[in-house]
Protein backbone atom coordinates (compact mmCIF):
# COMPACT_ATOMS: atom_id res chain seq x y z
CA UNK A 1 0.00 0.00 0.00
CA UNK A 2 2.85 2.13 0.89
CA UNK A 3 4.32 1.83 -2.70
CA UNK A 4 1.19 2.88 -4.43
CA UNK A 5 0.95 5.38 -2.33
CA UNK A 6 4.60 6.64 -3.40
CA UNK A 7 4.27 6.38 -6.74
CA UNK A 8 0.85 8.10 -6.75
CA UNK A 9 2.77 10.92 -5.29
CA UNK A 10 5.63 11.18 -8.13
CA UNK A 11 3.64 10.60 -10.63
CA UNK A 12 2.27 14.00 -11.25
CA UNK A 13 5.80 15.33 -10.83
CA UNK A 14 6.76 12.80 -13.65
CA UNK A 15 3.98 13.93 -15.84
CA UNK A 16 5.07 17.64 -15.28
CA UNK A 17 8.50 16.71 -15.89
CA UNK A 18 7.41 15.42 -19.30
CA UNK A 19 5.73 18.23 -20.35
CA UNK A 20 8.63 20.24 -19.35
CA UNK A 21 10.68 18.76 -21.84
CA UNK A 22 8.57 18.31 -24.58
CA UNK A 23 8.00 22.05 -24.64
CA UNK A 24 11.78 23.06 -24.03
CA UNK A 25 12.28 20.20 -27.20
CA UNK A 26 14.50 23.11 -29.29
CA UNK A 27 12.35 22.83 -32.27
CA UNK A 28 10.50 25.39 -33.78
CA UNK A 29 6.71 25.18 -33.55
CA UNK A 30 5.25 24.82 -37.14
CA UNK A 31 4.16 27.92 -38.28
CA UNK A 32 0.99 28.10 -40.63
CA UNK A 33 0.85 28.82 -44.10
CA UNK A 34 -2.08 29.74 -46.80
CA UNK A 35 -3.34 26.38 -47.71
CA UNK A 36 -2.95 24.44 -44.80
CA UNK A 37 -5.99 23.27 -43.00
CA UNK A 38 -6.74 23.36 -39.67
CA UNK A 39 -9.53 21.80 -37.58
CA UNK A 40 -10.97 24.54 -34.63
CA UNK A 41 -13.51 23.69 -31.88
CA UNK A 42 -14.99 25.41 -29.25
CA UNK A 43 -15.60 22.95 -26.01
CA UNK A 44 -19.12 22.42 -25.11
CA UNK A 45 -20.41 24.27 -28.22
CA UNK A 46 -21.06 21.60 -31.26
CA UNK A 47 -22.20 24.95 -33.48
CA UNK A 48 -18.52 26.20 -32.71
CA UNK A 49 -16.63 23.15 -34.61
CA UNK A 50 -15.11 22.77 -38.50
CA UNK A 51 -12.36 22.26 -40.19
CA UNK A 52 -11.41 25.28 -42.50
CA UNK A 53 -8.65 26.66 -45.42
CA UNK A 54 -6.40 29.36 -44.09
CA UNK A 55 -6.92 31.45 -47.70
CA UNK A 56 -4.13 33.14 -49.79
CA UNK A 57 -4.79 36.05 -48.00
CA UNK A 58 -3.32 33.94 -44.65
CA UNK A 59 -6.89 34.45 -43.11
CA UNK A 60 -10.20 32.14 -42.50
CA UNK A 61 -13.36 33.06 -41.23
CA UNK A 62 -15.26 31.36 -37.61
CA UNK A 63 -18.01 32.43 -36.21
CA UNK A 64 -18.46 34.71 -33.61
CA UNK A 65 -14.67 35.60 -33.73
CA UNK A 66 -14.99 36.57 -37.46
CA UNK A 67 -11.81 37.04 -39.90
CA UNK A 68 -8.70 35.39 -37.97
CA UNK A 69 -5.01 36.22 -39.43
CA UNK A 70 -3.14 32.65 -39.63
CA UNK A 71 -0.70 32.50 -41.69
CA UNK A 72 2.41 33.20 -40.25
CA UNK A 73 1.43 32.23 -36.89
CA UNK A 74 1.46 28.90 -34.78
CA UNK A 75 -1.36 27.09 -34.25
CA UNK A 76 -1.16 28.12 -29.74
CA UNK A 77 -1.60 31.89 -31.42
CA UNK A 78 -4.02 31.34 -33.21
CA UNK A 79 -6.46 29.31 -30.35
CA UNK A 80 -5.56 32.32 -28.38
CA UNK A 81 -6.68 34.92 -30.41
CA UNK A 82 -9.80 33.42 -30.99
CA UNK A 83 -10.57 32.62 -27.27
CA UNK A 84 -9.71 36.39 -27.08
CA UNK A 85 -12.67 37.29 -29.57
CA UNK A 86 -14.82 34.36 -28.26
CA UNK A 87 -14.41 36.08 -24.72
CA UNK A 88 -17.67 38.42 -25.08
CA UNK A 89 -19.96 36.50 -26.28
CA UNK A 90 -17.99 33.11 -24.86
CA UNK A 91 -16.75 33.85 -20.94
CA UNK A 92 -13.89 30.83 -20.40
CA UNK A 93 -14.46 29.62 -24.17
CA UNK A 94 -11.54 26.57 -24.15
CA UNK A 95 -10.42 26.12 -27.73
CA UNK A 96 -8.71 23.83 -29.45
CA UNK A 97 -6.49 24.05 -33.20
CA UNK A 98 -5.38 21.28 -34.95
CA UNK A 99 -3.42 21.38 -37.87
CA UNK A 100 -5.00 18.70 -40.17
CA UNK A 101 -2.94 19.74 -43.26
CA UNK A 102 0.54 21.12 -44.29
CA UNK A 103 -0.69 22.11 -47.82
CA UNK A 104 0.45 25.23 -48.15
CA UNK A 105 4.08 24.26 -46.72
CA UNK A 106 5.55 23.95 -50.28
CA UNK A 107 8.41 24.23 -52.39
CA UNK A 108 9.51 23.25 -55.44
CA UNK A 109 12.48 21.65 -57.59
CA UNK A 110 12.50 22.36 -61.29
CA UNK A 111 15.07 21.88 -64.08
CA UNK A 112 17.68 19.15 -65.00
CA UNK A 113 16.02 16.17 -62.01
CA UNK A 114 14.07 13.37 -62.79
CA UNK A 115 10.31 14.19 -61.52
CA UNK A 116 10.34 17.95 -61.19
CA UNK A 117 7.59 19.57 -59.46
CA UNK A 118 5.68 21.00 -55.70
CA UNK A 119 6.53 18.99 -52.89
CA UNK A 120 4.92 19.48 -49.14
CA UNK A 121 7.24 20.26 -46.62
CA UNK A 122 6.53 18.36 -43.40
CA UNK A 123 7.62 20.27 -41.86
CA UNK A 124 11.39 21.27 -43.07
CA UNK A 125 13.40 19.99 -45.60
CA UNK A 126 16.68 20.47 -46.60
CA UNK A 127 18.20 21.47 -50.37
CA UNK A 128 19.29 17.81 -50.66
CA UNK A 129 15.81 15.96 -49.07
CA UNK A 130 14.13 18.15 -52.45
CA UNK A 131 16.26 17.12 -54.84
CA UNK A 132 16.07 13.31 -53.31
CA UNK A 133 12.14 13.78 -53.71
CA UNK A 134 12.38 15.34 -56.85
CA UNK A 135 14.52 12.01 -58.05
CA UNK A 136 17.40 12.89 -58.71
CA UNK A 137 19.33 14.66 -60.59
CA UNK A 138 19.72 14.03 -64.67
CA UNK A 139 23.26 13.69 -66.31
CA UNK A 140 23.05 17.12 -68.17
CA UNK A 141 22.31 18.93 -64.65
CA UNK A 142 25.11 21.61 -64.11
CA UNK A 143 25.44 20.30 -60.07
CA UNK A 144 27.73 23.31 -59.12
CA UNK A 145 24.74 25.98 -60.40
CA UNK A 146 22.19 24.92 -58.41
CA UNK A 147 20.54 28.17 -56.64
CA UNK A 148 17.64 28.42 -54.45
CA UNK A 149 15.12 31.07 -55.06
CA UNK A 150 13.42 32.71 -52.11
CA UNK A 151 10.82 35.51 -51.39
CA UNK A 152 8.67 37.28 -54.01
CA UNK A 153 8.68 40.06 -56.20
CA UNK A 154 12.01 43.24 -55.54
CA UNK A 155 12.68 40.71 -52.18
CA UNK A 156 13.64 37.75 -54.82
CA UNK A 157 16.90 36.37 -53.54
CA UNK A 158 19.06 33.82 -54.90
CA UNK A 159 21.10 31.49 -52.62
CA UNK A 160 23.96 29.35 -54.12
CA UNK A 161 23.97 25.37 -54.15
CA UNK A 162 27.21 23.71 -54.68
CA UNK A 163 26.07 19.73 -54.98
CA UNK A 164 29.63 18.41 -55.25
CA UNK A 165 31.16 20.36 -52.53
CA UNK A 166 27.99 19.46 -50.21
CA UNK A 167 28.41 15.22 -51.22
CA UNK A 168 32.46 15.14 -50.35
CA UNK A 169 31.45 17.13 -46.77
CA UNK A 170 32.74 20.81 -47.57
CA UNK A 171 31.02 23.88 -46.61
CA UNK A 172 28.18 21.13 -45.55
CA UNK A 173 26.29 24.75 -44.72
CA UNK A 174 24.78 25.68 -48.38
CA UNK A 175 22.43 22.36 -47.46
CA UNK A 176 19.82 25.01 -46.13
CA UNK A 177 16.81 23.98 -44.42
CA UNK A 178 14.49 25.50 -47.51
CA UNK A 179 11.10 27.48 -46.35
CA UNK A 180 8.08 27.62 -47.91
CA UNK A 181 7.41 29.08 -51.40
CA UNK A 182 11.01 28.57 -52.78
CA UNK A 183 12.61 26.70 -55.76
CA UNK A 184 15.19 24.95 -55.88
CA UNK A 185 16.44 25.51 -59.68
CA UNK A 186 18.75 22.79 -61.01
CA UNK A 187 20.15 24.31 -64.83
Amino acid sequence: MKLLVGLLGILPLAFCWSISLAADSGEPEYRLHAGDSITVSVWKEIDLQRKVMIRPDGKFSFPLAGEVLAAGRTADDVRIDIESKLAKFIPEAVVTVIVEDFSGNRIYVIGQVNKPGMFIMNPQLTVLQALSLAGGHTPFAKLDDISIVRGLGANQKSLPFRYNQVIEGKLLQQNIALESGDVVVVP
